[in-house]
């Protein structure tokens, strides 16, 4: 009898582009911006994205959009969330602690990312980072090279 192995590998898959922002504008700002200058639906999705860490689980808020004409999917995802732990099992006042949770650690300053998924040829990144670029509030907008990342695990959702 022959055993078959399903790899983490077989889930993760190369064919999106990743865009971090920086932005002080509130997540819902954000998807309304980005829907009014690249034309798309974004919407906010009512399951967060978890992740669990040794704390506890943490929650990310997140905007979808599935294109069905092109079949390209959009998400824009916060990259920062906090959650709150006690210290200890009693309940004084300054027993909990904030702590700042990221989706991918190596871009800790970013504030939102931009995953787009099944994008073809004629995807023109340059431009659509230009425009983003274009929206008030936004300090900047980069393409992150997923290739070498070490938390691409926290995009398969």
């Amino acid at each position: 009898m022959a055993i078959h192995k399903i790899q983490i590998n077989d889930f993760i898959s190369e064919d999106y582009e990743l865009i971090a922002i920086h932005s002080s504008l509130e997540d819902y700002k954000l998807a309304y911006a980005i829907n009014t200058i690249l034309n798309t639906r974004l919407i906010k999705n009512e399951s967060n994205i978890e992740i669990a860490i040794p704390e506890g689980k943490s929650a990310f808020g997140n905007y979808i959009f599935d294109d069905e004409e092109s079949d390209v999917q959009w998400s824009l995802i916060e990259n920062k969330t906090t959650i709150v732990t006690s210290k200890k099992k009693s309940s004084q006042l300054f027993d909990q602690v904030d702590i700042t949770v990221f989706l991918l650690p190596e871009y800790k300053k970013a504030d939102f990312l931009l995953k787009i998924e099944n994008i073809d040829y004629q995807f023109d990144e340059d431009d659509m980072i230009e425009k983003i670029l274009s929206i008030k509030n936004v300090t900047t907008a980069y393409t992150i090279e997923t290739t070498n990342l070490k938390s691409k695990n926290n995009l398969i959702f």
